[in-house]
């Protein structure tokens, strides 16, 4: 797949994670509908993109993304980024992520910790 074609897919992959994290609650008529603070959004020549974002009900976002090895079969795009925002519990959570070509590898003190096999 082309890079030129990469990149709009993967922003718009991201935009429906930020929708995720979107409160669901949120009345239909607008009334508790957030409002964007901060946006900033760099087109990296084809090699990449960088984004971050905040809004007024406590969501903020920021993502990288680079180009690995260019031109050759291994060429692939690595993304990394972290995400806040406040749940429906009131908790103040943040997500760190990577993906690559090892996959997609979220850190969060909210995620399941996978405990350290023993060995006797």
């Amino acid at each position: 797949m082309a890079r030129q074609t990469l990149i709009p897919i993967l922003a718009g992959f991201c935009l429906c994670l930020c929708l995720c994290f979107s409160d669901a609650d949120a009345a239909s008529d607008g009334s508790n509908a957030a409002q964007i603070l901060k946006y900033e959004n760099e087109k990296m020549d084809g090699d990449g993109y960088a984004f971050s974002f905040e809004t007024s009900d406590g969501i903020s976002r920021q993502e990288t993304a680079t180009l690995k090895h260019p031109g050759t079969p291994l060429e692939a795009i690595a993304v990394q980024g972290s995400v806040n925002w406040v749940g429906p519990d009131g908790e103040h959570y943040k997500l760190n992520y990577l993906a690559d070509e090892n996959g997609f590898q979220p850190q969060g003190e909210h995620l399941p910790q996978l405990e350290a096999t023993r060995t006797a």
